[in-house]
């Protein structure tokens, strides 16, 4: 019993409380951005006539029903990553390749408006003066608030790229021939799998980065969130 009381001890005096803090506060971000990008999937295929999300109980605030833990985990580290798809059946739509497109669209623009939403209340904080335990309370909310903002951009912006299976393409197929649409459908899993490859070797990153900043420098200058917070 001592030699396990003196461990806690030791890995509580060792522990770094605002760094866990912190990845409480990127895991957290993560969790409202996912989710809520996978629910407004959902939501608009519903809304369109297909039942099969909520059918599966996908239309649900609880994150765990979205999460894909490696996806969770590139998006808390890399700030690169992706949720467990929500199931749709485009056979259900009256217009199926248009249903699918707006269906697409609904989750990256669900991100963007997390994201103002978000700079606008940080703006809001920023304009506080708080002193004591309340400053330090605000400050991770701040935090929060900044990260879900970013996390959002880089997830909306990611998903929109026009590679399957992410969002984009579903779009850019829409324009496209049913025959060579169905075609292109059939072979997304292999797509989706070079896709990973590109993420996990960074060969994404600059073209991203770049769209993460000037969407970013944009809701800035939209909410009155100052850009240095960014390093833009």
């Amino acid at each position: 019993g001592g030699a396990v009381l003196a461990f806690f001890r030791t890995f509580v005096s060792q522990l770094d409380v605002d760094a866990l803090v912190m990845l409480l506060i990127r895991v957290a971000a993560a969790l409202v951005c996912i989710t809520l990008h996978e629910l407004s999937h959902g939501y608009v295929a519903y809304r369109l006539g297909d039942d099969t999300a909520r059918s599966q109980g996908r239309l649900t605030l609880n994150p765990i029903r979205h999460i894909d833990p490696f996806g969770l985990l590139m998006l808390v580290v890399a700030g690169v990553g992706w949720a467990k798809p929500v199931p749709v059946d485009m056979r259900n739509f009256q217009h199926p390749k248009r249903g699918m497109a707006l269906t697409a669209l609904a989750g990256p623009g669900a991100n963007f408006v997390i994201a103002l939403v978000a700079l606008f209340l940080g703006t809001g904080l920023l304009h506080l003066n708080p002193t004591g335990a309340l400053a330090s309370v605000l400050y991770y909310i701040l935090m929060f608030l900044i990260r879900c903002a970013l996390l959002s951009v880089g997830l909306g912006i990611f998903n929109l790229f026009p590679i399957p299976p992410l969002d984009g393409s579903k779009v850019l197929f829409s324009l496209l021939p049913d025959r060579i649409y169905y075609n292109i459908l059939r072979y997304e899993r292999y797509v989706m799998l070079a896709l990973f490859a590109l993420v996990f070797f960074g060969v994404v990153d600059v073209p991203l980065q770049y769209a993460i900043n000037r969407v970013l420098r944009l809701f800035c200058a939209v909410t009155g969130f100052p850009t240095g917070v960014f390093g833009l």
